[in-house]
């Protein structure tokens, strides 16, 4: 997955911290699954938030490689949730940052090695690279990508809307009074003195 680590570091600067740690994990041996995962989700949350017309294609992909990959069910389970919350979190935040640079990432985006990949019909991945994983179980892999129209829509809703949501009051409760004011109100609040 050298092409995936490499592409990482060169193409999503938010995100190039990571992008030189799975580099730095490489060296010293192959990354890890989940590593890998959340890198993958990382990606596809900047695709989806630029509209990248690729982005559907990128998630089929990635799912077959999440699933192939996965030593276990509980390993694909818990890598579903990183891949997800990461995909998240990289919507949102290109999301608040006023999707800056959006058009050279979606050039990029849609530029990557990772579409040279060739997916089997039992699941078994071959990647651009030459590397072929076989997963545990055979699998149809032509059911990866099935979608409910209805399920989509509600997920986009969902990203769309996440950064829109306004803070409340946060109270911290000290234990000693219950009557801690708060320490943040909102957009109204002024800056803590003292920092």
């Amino acid at each position: 997955m050298r092409f995936l680590s490499i592409l990482f570091l060169g193409v999503f600067s938010v995100f190039q911290v990571q992008a030189q740690e799975i580099v730095a994990l490489e060296e010293d041996g192959p990354v890890s699954y989940m590593d890998e995962v959340k890198a993958l989700g990382a990606v596809a949350g900047q695709g989806l938030a630029c509209n990248s017309t690729r982005i559907d294609t990128f998630e089929m992909i990635a799912r077959v490689i999440l699933i192939t990959k996965a030593r276990s069910n509980a390993e694909q389970a818990a890598g579903m949730r990183a891949y997800n919350e990461e995909k998240a979190n990289a919507y949102i935040s290109k999301q608040l940052d006023g999707f800056y640079e959006c058009s050279q990432i979606v050039r990029r985006f849609d530029n990557q090695a990772i579409f040279e990949a060739k997916i089997y019909a039992d699941g078994t991945i071959q990647m651009p690279d030459g590397a072929l994983y076989t997963p545990r179980a055979p699998y149809d892999a032509t059911a990866v990508n099935r979608e409910d129209k209805a399920q989509v829509q509600q997920a986009k809703e969902i990203y769309q809307n996440a950064g829109k949501r306004k803070i409340g009051k946060v109270h911290l409760n000290t234990g000693v009074d219950g009557n801690t004011p708060p320490l943040y109100t909102g957009s109204r609040a002024p800056l803590l003195s003292g920092y």
